[in-house]
């Protein structure tokens, strides 16, 4: 008898709130689209933003303001990889890299690459800018 591999939808809505012009149901995003929401959304939450868990997001913003150096880069990396296995059960993270921008020196780009748990979906690459404004 062949061995059944469960596998998972994951499902969430589009934050931009668009309706499907046919059901004028709101748009939702899918498996690989609403997991890389979910891990953008969790490292740009400062941590103490949501009031019914304080302890959800990240305290990169702190870090953000510090003379670039590898110590600040390692911190950075640090604090992307611990909010992502604390609080998306449905990733495997495989590397956080995180590089100063060659053209504007305030903006950092940080790539993650992660698998997803429970579908059959090749390794994931979300990549976007940290930057400091004041």
């Amino acid at each position: 008898m062949p061995v059944e591999r469960v596998s998972k939808q994951f499902k969430d809505i589009s934050l931009t709130f668009q309706v499907n012009p046919i059901t004028f149901d709101i748009i939702d995003i899918r498996n690989e689209t609403s997991i890389a929401r979910s891990i953008r959304n969790l490292v740009l939450t400062l941590r103490g933003e949501r009031f019914f868990n304080q302890n959800l997001g990240s305290n990169l913003s702190k870090s953000l303001f510090e003379n670039l150096s590898s110590i600040t880069e390692l911190e950075l990396r640090d604090e992307i990889t611990n909010t992502i296995n604390n609080y998306e059960p449905r990733v495997k993270l495989i590397n956080v890299d995180i590089n100063s921008s060659e053209i504007d020196a305030n903006e950092l780009n940080v790539t993650i690459r992660y698998y997803i748990i429970g579908i059959d979906a090749l390794p994931q690459q979300l990549t976007f800018a940290l930057q400091s404004v004041r």
